[in-house]
This record gives structure tokens, C-alpha cells and sequence, in this order.
């Protein structure tokens, strides 16, 4: 089946045809819908080494993840992908193991396979990202990089909120429990928890950092126990479940002796037991904007930034302290 064939059927040209594929925006959508439809009826297949032969463009979105398997970043890819199939895109992704010094060399090998790049929370330093981007249309998820399209969620109000709730509570010394040195989110969090704290009359104890994982939270956990803290905040869910772990072990009750509370409310968080209280994030929206922010660089638009908001989720973790 070619487009010959589908031309055909459709009475336009072949180029017509080529173009509601290929350059879809410049052709009425009435006519570009039938021309679709008929295609798929007749089983036409677009070549896509052919189109890049004559577009430039291979059809391809690059996807760069810290680490895949917190289970913040499975939803988000299945977004990003969702997102980039109503462009005709597909996404090849790439996973960093948590190895800052590993993303530049990632995204270098990216670079010749796609069209542009989206790039979630990276941990490498600024200078490397950029060096490794160069000039290929690239978008960033939950970090900021200057001449970059971002989109990040801000969680600084419901933490504060958070806050404001254990306080309500009871709680007068909490932690928090760092997350990754070189994580940009974590940074930001830890900033709105401090604003927080120094607002309230709440002692705050710091802790860590610690990893970003399960493990990184069990060790938490020992830090967490042996403080005067009576609630902590971890840095993300994964982090949380493996605080709840360890307290557990230790034998110490939550929510009736400590109370935690965790950020991004990925499926865990809701599966756990206790259930998490944790702040949400919009995940699908995160990665429907990004794609939409690629797609605008790609046309030649400008670096733009999107800010979304997290919500409070209050569930079963937290309570009055004994």
C-alpha cells in the first residue's frame, strides 16, 4: 500500500497525502482527517526513514529518567508517550541508574536519533547539560535550565500545608529527610519545609542526605528514630515507604508515636499501610505539557516555562503525637 493508493481513493494528489503526515498543520483538517482515515482503512503504513529522508525530522522524542524504577517515572513516561503518539511521535527512552556523570553521555548518544530531547530531573550540573544538549530542542522536567523549555511542579504551598497540618496536630520538632545532594527537586522541597519551619514555633531537625530509594529510607529511618523529631518529611514517596519500613522493624507505631509524610503520591503511597499522607503530583500534566512545550520549540518557538501546583493528600500516616 503507498500513498499513491490512498491518493487515489481520497482524489488529492500525492503530495497532499505526504503532507498530512508529514507537515499535518499546513492542511485543512477536514481534508487531512479523511485522508487519515482512508489510510488506515486501506492499511497504509508511513515509512518513517523515508519521511526523515525528506523532512529531516525522525518522528522521535528522546526521553532521559534518573532512575525508572521509582515509580514516580513509569506514569510519567507512559504520559510523555501518550502525549507524543497525538503528534505522531515515538519515544525512545534512556535511563541514568541514578549516575549524574552518566546523563551527558546519554544524552549525547540521543541527540543523532531524535528530534529533541525531554529530560527528567536530571542531577548533572548545569554546564554538562547544556554542553550535551547543544543546540537540539530539548525540554526539562522538574528542574530549570537557562535556554530551556521547563516544566516543573512546585510543592512549596502543600508542604507548607503539610506543615501547617502537623502542626495542627501536636507536632513541635519535625525532620527532614534530605534527598539527593545534586537533585534540583529536593533542593526546592527542602527550601519550602524551612520557610515553613522558620514561620512556625517548630523546631526542625535535619537529616541526610539520603538516597532516593527505598534503602535510602530504611537507613532514614535509624536517623529518624534516634531524633526528638515527633513527624518527618521525606524527600519523595519511595523514600517515605522505606522510612514506614524501618520504623516498623525498629517498633515504632505510626501514626500513633511518629507521623511521615511523603511527596509525589505515586501508586505505592496509596498501596502501602498505612496509607501515605504525601503531596500529589500531576504527573499526566507534567508530561502532556512537555511534549506540547517540544512540539512549540520544535516549530521554532522560544524557551518557555510552565509552573504546575502539588495538593495535599492527608491519609493515614500522620496523627497526634504521643
Amino acid at each position: 500500500m503507498t500513498i499513491y493508493a490512498v491518493a487515489e481513493a481520497c482524489g488529492v494528489s500525492a503530495s497532499t497525502v505526504s503532507r498530512a503526515f508529514s507537515r499535518p498543520e499546513i492542511v485543512n483538517d477536514e481534508l487531512r482527517e479523511r485522508i487519515l482515515v482512508t489510510a488506515r482503512e486501506m492499511g497504509y503504513q508511513m515509512n518513517r526513514a523515508a519521511r526523515g529522508l525528506a523532512t529531516g525530522r525522525t518522528g522521535m522524542v528522546g526521553l532521559m529518567v534518573p532512575d525508572i524504577t521509582n515509580p514516580f517515572f513509569p506514569p510519567l513516561v507512559r504520559a510523555i508517550q501518550q502525549a507524543a503518539a497525538q503528534i505522531d511521535s515515538s519515544v525512545m527512552l534512556v535511563d541514568a541508574d541514578e549516575r549524574a556523570s552518566a546523563e551527558p553521555e546519554l544524552i549525547s548518544r540521543l541527540k543523532a536519533q531524535v528530534d529533541g530531547l525531554i529530560i527528567a530531573s536530571p542531577r548533572a550540573a548545569t554546564g554538562s547539560l547544556t554542553e550535551a544538549v547543544g543546540g537540539l530542542p530539548a525540554v526539562v522536567i522538574n528542574r530549570t535550565v537557562p535556554g530551556m523549555s521547563a516544566v516543573v511542579c512546585d510543592n512549596s504551598a502543600a508542604l507548607t500545608e503539610a506543615g501547617r497540618h502537623l502542626q495542627e496536630l501536636g507536632h513541635r520538632r519535625v525532620a527532614l529527610i534530605g534527598g539527593p545532594a545534586a537533585s534540583w527537586a529536593a533542593r526546592r522541597r527542602a527550601a519550602a519545609i524551612r520557610a515553613w519551619a522558620e514561620k512556625s514555633e517548630v523546631e526542625l531537625i535535619e537529616l541526610g542526605s539520603f538516597g532516593a530509594s527505598y534503602e535510602g529510607g530504611r537507613e532514614a529511618a535509624v536517623a529518624f528514630a534516634g531524633s526528638a523529631a515527633t513527624a518527618a518529611f521525606a524527600f519523595d514517596d519511595l523514600m517515605a515507604c522505606g522510612v514506614l519500613a524501618g520504623l516498623a522493624e525498629a517498633g515504632v507505631p505510626v501514626p500513633e508515636a511518629r507521623s511521615v509524610v511523603g511527596c509525589d503520591d505515586v501508586l505505592l503511597a496509596r498501596t502501602v499501610t498505612p496509607n501515605l499522607t504525601t503531596v500529589t503530583a500531576p504527573v499526566a500534566e507534567l508530561g502532556r505539557v512537555a511534549v506540547d512545550l517540544l512540539q512549540q520549540n520544535l516549530n521554532g518557538g522560544a524557551p518557555e516555562q510552565i509552573v504546575l501546583e502539588g495538593t495535599l493528600a492527608l491519609r493515614g500516616t500522620t496523627g497526634t503525637p504521643a
